[in-house]
């Protein structure tokens, strides 16, 4: 009893000496990107406003105001196999976080044994046949590796960080799902409110050839201006299927994203139903691109590496590994709990490494991986300042362009009616009346396209700024 009491003390100190860590001491890398937008035109009028909230503000729920689309976005959240992937891939890796953790603490295990040999008369020293046998029950550690110079502890916390980069991996597929259902679900609505335009031009041209076609027989009209009017029932035939063909695949993509067949119900009817995002503020330091769920996995998987250097730099110093144990020994199994028959082993090992090449290209090998991952922590935060300044650039051009755009199919449309009483009252020929058919149809279409554009230029700034907080 005495000599556990004495033991007890050592394995303590053991444990607690295993505290240090080699690794070098964390500093994260200067932000290779300016503190501000750059000063051109391009990027006046999105810095001027001030009372919009900013994306870290928002939740995703806040920022889609739309009701059917949150319904859309929330199952997808639910049933997106992407998703249910990512989320997996953070379990697993918080499950060789804990392994590796674990490594710290000893490993405990009960034995039981039976041990028995004969050794025959000839090799025997009394020169008859030995018999021996022996019954062990202990419980005990094996082979513990004392962590003096924080090689486990560097393992552990290089495992923690990946635990934490995929964890934000996992966030920025969230983001990203969320943004890519919200841009599939207006690309849905644009597609069905071009269809109705199509359609609707469709049955306005298919009047018009009817009438020059009445003229015709008549003897009034052309055959030049029946041909020019069927040119144009042909051409809007073939928009009608083209877009039927665009909302079927829509559809489809959409509900790729959603996992699983949506209810006609929760789908757009057009582009002018549905309420676009909530606009937001931009604010371009650095501090607010760190946040980005990329740019902390980068960060993090730096940080993993940064360990993995105090892991190779331990292994040029000793091991110290102890294996110990306590129970009780003897001859007879009926005599294996009696009085006496105590018995414990208590193995300390010192594994001083003299010559080993490969834990230098080792170390070497973890400085070099350091520098690529300061590398690509570098590259995140440059590709999150270029996306944010293009959707920034894109917000003001797409607003400007969306102006003139309605402008111009508002005089298209009033050319378009001028054009079409002129040929009535027979004052022009047709060819005045199919230019404007065409401008006022390619009009419309664009006022569409630009539409779309300036919904998904939100959702864009708003993931490019970091998606805003979870929820």
């Amino acid at each position: 009893m005495k000599e556990k009491l004495v033991l007890l003390p050592v394995v303590i100190i053991f444990f607690l000496l295993g505290g240090c860590t080699l690794a070098p001491e964390y500093t994260r890398p200067a932000s290779p990107v300016p503190d501000q937008l750059p000063k051109s035109s391009a990027y006046q009028e999105t810095r001027t406003g001030t009372s919009a909230p900013t994306a870290a503000e928002l939740s995703w729920r806040e920022f889609i105001i739309d009701k059917k689309m949150q319904k859309i976005v929330e199952t997808a959240l639910k049933n997106n196999r992407n998703l249910r992937i990512a989320a997996l891939n953070v379990k697993r890796a918080r499950a060789y976080y804990g392994i590796q953790r674990a490594e710290l603490l000893p490993s405990v295990n009960g034995v039981g044994s039976w041990y028995q040999d004969r050794v025959p008369a000839d090799l025997s020293s009394t020169g008859s046949v030995l018999k021996s046998e022996r019954y062990d029950v202990n419980l005990g550690i094996t082979s513990w590796e004392i962590d003096f110079f924080g090689r486990i502890r560097s393992l552990k916390d290089q495992a923690l960080e990946q635990y934490l980069a995929t964890d934000q991996a996992r966030r920025s597929a969230q983001i990203s799902l969320v943004s890519a259902v919200a841009q599939a679900y207006t690309a849905l609505a644009a597609d069905r409110e071009a269809l109705q335009v199509s359609s609707s031009t469709l049955k306005a041209q298919e009047t018009t050839y009817d009438l020059i076609k009445k003229r015709y027989n008549a003897g009034i009209a052309s055959e030049l201006d029946l041909r020019r009017a069927q040119s144009q029932v042909d051409s809007a035939r073939g928009d009608v299927a083209r877009y039927t063909q665009l909302v079927a695949q829509d559809e489809n993509a959409l509900n790729l994203l959603v996992g699983s067949p949506l209810p006609q119900e929760l789908l757009p009817l057009d582009l002018k139903n549905v309420m676009p995002p909530k606009e937001i503020s931009a604010d371009l330091s650095s501090e607010v691109l760190l946040q980005r769920p990329d740019v902390l996995a980068a960060e993090h998987q730096l940080k993993a590496t940064n360990a993995n250097i105090g892991a190779a730099r331990a292994a040029f110093f000793p091991r110290i590994a102890l294996t110990a144990s306590a129970g009780t020994a003897s001859a007879d199994l009926s005599g294996l709990f009696k009085s006496g028959s105590g018995a414990w082993t208590f193995a300390p090992q010192i594994v001083m490494p003299i010559f080993d090449a490969r834990t230098w290209y080792a170390y070497d090998v973890t400085k070099v991986e350091k520098e690529m991952s300061i590398a690509e922590y570098e590259k995140a935060i440059q590709s999150a300042f270029r996306e944010v300044a293009d959707a920034l650039a894109e917000r003001r051009a797409v607003n400007q362009r969306l102006t003139a755009q309605q402008s111009l199919v508002d005089a298209s449309a009033a050319t378009y009616r001028l054009s079409e009483a002129r040929y009535t009252k027979g004052i022009d020929s047709y060819l005045p009346v199919l230019d404007a058919q065409r401008s006022l149809y390619g009009a419309e279409q664009g006022l569409i396209t630009l539409r779309l554009a300036r919904i998904n230029n939100f959702i864009t700034l708003y993931k490019s700024l970091g998606g805003g907080k979870d929820n």
